[in-house]
C-alpha cells in the first residue's frame, strides 16, 4: 500500500499561483499512476490531472488546461501540481490520488488510494 499526504494549499488572489506536493510513504510510487483530483462544496470530485509512472505521459481536466502543471519526481516519491493563473472557480479541497493500473485513469472510482485533501481558496 502507499500513504499520501498533500500540502500547500492556503488563500491565494485571483492571477495568482500555488504549488501542490503529494508525499508518498511505503511503497515507492514508480509502481502508481498518480492524479490530482478536486471537489468544490455541494459537486462531485473531478479530475483535475493525471500523470503516467515515468512522467512521460499527462492529462488534464480542459479547465485547467494551460494553467496548472502535474509532474513528479520518482526519487522522493512526491508529486506536485503546479497552479498558474489561479480563477475564483479553482476553490475546492484538492485531493491526491494513486492507482496501481497502467493508463491515465480519469475516474475517482479508478483510484484506490488517496490523501486527506488540501484547502485551496482563491479570492476575487
Amino acid at each position: 500500500q502507499v500513504q499520501l499526504v498533500e500540502s500547500g494549499g492556503g488563500l491565494v488572489e485571483a492571477g495568482g499561483s500555488l504549488r501542490l506536493s503529494c508525499a508518498a510513504s511505503g511503497r515507492t510510487i514508480i509502481s502508481y499512476v498518480m492524479g490530482w483530483f478536486r471537489q468544490a462544496p455541494g459537486q462531485e470530485r473531478e479530475l483535475v490531472a493525471a500523470i503516467t509512472r515515468s512522467g512521460d505521459r499527462t492529462s488534464y481536466a480542459g479547465s485547467v488546461k494551460g494553467r496548472f502543471t502535474i509532474s513528479r519526481d520518482n526519487a522522493k516519491k512526491t508529486m506536485y501540481l503546479q497552479m498558474n493563473s489561479l480563477k475564483p472557480e479553482d476553490t475546492a479541497v484538492y485531493y491526491c490520488a494513486a492507482t496501481q493500473g497502467f493508463s491515465l485513469a480519469r475516474e475517482p472510482n479508478d483510484y484506490p488510494y488517496w490523501g486527506q485533501g488540501t484547502q485551496v481558496t482563491v479570492s476575487s
